[in-house]
């Protein structure tokens, strides 16, 4: 299996961000000038979720992503206030290969994903999941790791695979933005769960914790933001050590 390695710009507009537990926030730089730049890098995929977008009640700010996507020719995921069909629709036209959607779909109508799924085709409907850990089970939070939904996260993955999403994406609340390696128990429990791509994020602070999480939990992605963002690798660098580790990546 090829591991995709997917960057992850997370927006609070008009700036690319980096937060620690979702809080904190650290502007990083402009969204389409990285994401040109991780393109140029060779990353399979990027991601780009508006991280405030639900605590401010604002909505899509479609100019600002269209000029991301036009940097870009790569598979191409957005999310952040995402709310409708029209949304949906309005986001591949302008350049959006899949749309990830979380607070809309738990708080309020889980519907929207088969909705969207049946209309635009299970490979574009995303499932961003953040997970918080209590005792002995993981809960799904919204609004940026700030919402307690009540609903447990290995349960809600299974559902969204049965509403016809066609990928996760799997965050960690408790690992965001510490760069001391991912919550492997909750990525290995959701890939084996689901028979859908899941992409893990929150965690990546070293080459070691990337190789880690792949060999451990087998996701189809690993999403990467600090280690980019911060100058300490390079997307080649991320690729040539997990080949050195016989771990498959594309060129």
């Amino acid at each position: 299996m090829t591991v995709r390695i997917i960057v992850k710009l997370d927006i609070k507009p008009p700036y690319v961000v980096k937060p620690v537990h979702f809080e904190g926030l650290r502007k990083m730089g402009d969204p389409s000038e990285l994401a040109k730049k991780y393109y140029d890098q060779g990353a399979d995929e990027l991601v780009y979720i508006d991280i405030v977008s639900s605590l401010y009640q604002r909505n899509i700010i479609f100019d600002e992503i269209e000029k991301t996507a036009n940097e870009l020719f790569i598979p191409f995921s957005v999310g952040g206030a995402v709310r409708s069909i029209d949304d949906f629709s309005k986001l591949f036209h302008i350049g959006a290969d899949k749309v990830a959607i979380n607070t809309y779909a738990v708080q309020e109508n889980p519907d929207i994903i088969d909705n969207a799924a049946k209309i635009f085709g299970n490979q574009a409907v995303v499932v961003n999941i953040e997970a918080k850990k209590w005792g002995d089970y993981w809960e799904c939070y919204t609004d940026c790791g700030r919402m307690q939904s009540g609903k447990n996260v290995l349960e809600w993955a299974k559902e969204v695979e049965d509403r016809g999403a066609g990928e996760i994406l799997l965050q960690s609340v408790d690992s965001d933005g510490r760069n001391r390696g991912f919550d492997l128990e909750l990525c290995k429990k959701v890939v084996e769960l689901v028979g859908i791509p899941v992409v893990v994020s929150s965690g990546a602070g070293s080459l070691e914790d990337i190789k880690k999480v792949i060999e451990y939990a087998k996701p189809s992605g690993v999403a990467i933001a600090s280690l980019l963002h911060y100058d300490k690798n390079t997307i080649k660098d991320i690729k040539d050590y997990l080949r050195k580790n016989n771990i498959e990546v594309s060129k």
